[in-house]
């Protein structure tokens, strides 16, 4: 495989295993009824009984909470590890990931200060002058703790809680983590990639296993750790509905291609990025997102090349959301979709969602591929280019060529352009008479029979097609396309640009004037040069 294969061979011949999976998923997990005023007041004063509602009452639970979190880590031997500044949470976790031979368990409890929302008291004055607690949603630097897990189907996960009232957390998962767990119990064999995989023995059963992980699933996994982790709601309070709930947060939806020549396929992703760099723009993101892109549309549209050493990554932003493409470990041609808000694609944020969301997800990867199919294969353009430029055959038909550079060729799709919209076709006498005035000919001195090969040129080239039972013609979707863009090359650009870089034309100054001229001069002045070293 050489750089200068297309996308469409790439993808079609070179690529040894392709899966789409579901990679990171970030959910919020919150009880709905206490993310607002009303309803915290409500779970104090109507469910728990006091007579006001106050940030004083939340700090025995939040205690309490946190007292269950250290005897739980002392009683099961979990390690407390303090999150400092820089620190990498994925390192910290790999390093426990390679001294734990359970199953399933607690690898170890992170503790972070972060940014919350929360609710405090406020003293307002009634209008006797009395005072009364009234609470108001606020932001605050609070304890967090990551509880870092394994687990037998879905492998490692992290599940996050704040300390301070709601008591809102985090649940992290991997798709890929998922994907292998499965694999490994069907007894498939695979090699994993980072992230990922990068061989199976059963490549259609691997995908059939990735389209498996459902929403019902991930809120099983919720459940059964909240069953074995401690929270801050009591049995009491689940019995009232004051239950959590998950919401999802971020999504990432991956097309895993590998490559069967990684170092040539690096090479080629980078040709694929540099041809690729205007895909940001409204225009062309509308079609990987299928979402109709305005002025008016609120969002950030823009393309990025960012580099990692030598790895160059593509990021295409959409809204909120974004693609990322890249060249993973050297293998694989990774495109993923990230998702950080489903309300870009007038989806709801609860996991019932998720089937319609990865639907989206998925799509965008494919349409992405094929954009960058469209822009960097170039084997249907010169197909259809050789079509018209070349003589043809067509069962047993012979026709000459449509030569691009023919005063008559272009006076032909100068007179399909004006029967493009002919809703009833038209005959051998209509559009003879309109090629006798391109031709500067009187039209009843034009021969029927020059028109009668003209058309049927046309027709073996596939530029017009015959009216079924009629001696009409119409001009096909193809001839439309060729007789425009041959008929304004030609006219809009070919002849006048000519004209401008000609020598003998008159002086004008114009820009592609003056780079012709300038570059005639570089080239006299390094003939110069030689001449003198010689």
């Amino acid at each position: 495989m050489s750089i200068s294969r297309t996308v469409s061979d790439v993808l079609s011949e070179h690529v040894s295993l392709e899966l789409e999976c579901i990679d990171r998923m970030y959910l919020n997990v919150y009880v709905p009824q206490l993310q607002r005023e009303g309803g915290v007041a409500s779970f104090f004063r109507f469910h728990l009984g006091n007579r006001f509602a106050s940030s004083v009452l939340m700090d025995p639970i939040s205690k309490g909470f946190v007292g269950r979190l250290d005897h739980f880590a002392e009683e099961q031997k979990i390690e407390v590890v303090p999150f400092r500044k820089g620190m990498r949470k994925d390192d910290v976790t790999a390093e426990y990931l390679k001294t734990f031979d359970q199953e399933e368990g607690v690898l170890y409890i992170g503790k972070a200060q972060e940014k919350a929302p929360v609710f405090r008291t406020e003293r307002r004055h009634a209008a006797n002058g009395a005072t009364y607690p009234w609470l108001v949603r606020s932001t605050a630097m609070v304890n967090h703790f990551y509880i870092y897990c394994v687990d037998r189907d879905f492998g490692p996960f992290f599940l996050k809680f704040c300390t301070y009232f709601p008591y809102n957390a985090k649940l992290c998962i991997n798709g890929h983590e998922w994907l292998k767990r499965q694999l490994a119990q069907k007894g498939i064999n695979f090699e994993a990639l980072d992230n990922g995989v990068l061989s199976c023995d059963n490549p259609k059963r691997a995908q059939a296993l990735a389209d498996g992980l459902s929403a019902e699933k991930i809120d099983a996994l919720l459940r059964k750790w909240l069953r074995k982790l401690p929270h801050p709601y009591t049995a009491f309070d689940r019995a009232a509905g004051y239950r959590y709930q998950p919401s999802i947060l971020q999504a990432e939806f991956s097309l895993t291609q590998v490559l069967d020549r990684p170092l040539t396929g690096r090479k080629f992703f980078e040709e694929v990025i540099r041809e690729n760099l205007d895909i940001g723009r409204p225009s062309q993101v509308q079609l990987i997102f299928d979402r109709r892109v305005t002025r008016r549309t609120p969002g950030r549209f823009r393309t990025r090349v960012i580099t990692d050493g030598v790895i160059p990554s593509l990021h295409v932003d959409y809204k909120q959301s974004h693609i990322k493409q890249y060249h993973k470990e050297g293998r694989a041609l990774r495109t993923e979709t990230t998702i950080n808000n489903t309300r870009d694609f007038g989806i709801g944020k609860l996991l019932c969602n998720l089937p319609a969301l990865r639907q989206v997800g998925f799509a965008a990867n494919r349409r992405l591929l094929n954009v960058q199919t469209v822009s960097h294969d170039c084997a249907i353009g010169q197909e259809i280019f050789e079509q018209v430029v070349q003589p043809t055959e067509v069962a047993g038909q012979r026709a000459s060529e449509l030569r691009f550079d023919d005063p008559h060729t272009q006076a032909l799709f100068h007179v399909l352009v004006m029967f493009c919209l002919q809703p009833h076709g038209f005959d051998n006498h209509q559009m003879r008479t309109l090629m006798a005035q391109l031709s500067g000919i009187d039209p009843d001195h034009y021969p029927a029979g020059r028109m009668t090969y003209d058309l049927r040129r046309l027709r073996l080239h596939c530029l017009i097609q015959r009216v079924p039972h009629t001696h009409r013609y119409e001009v096909t979707e193809i001839g439309m396309r060729v007789a425009m863009f041959f008929s304004r090359i030609y006219a809009r650009l070919l002849r006048p640009q000519l004209s401008v870089i000609m020598p003998q034309s008159p002086p004008n100054g114009s820009p592609l004037c003056k780079a012709f001229e300038s570059l005639q001069r570089q080239i006299d002045m390094q003939c110069e040069e030689l001449k003198m070293a010689a």
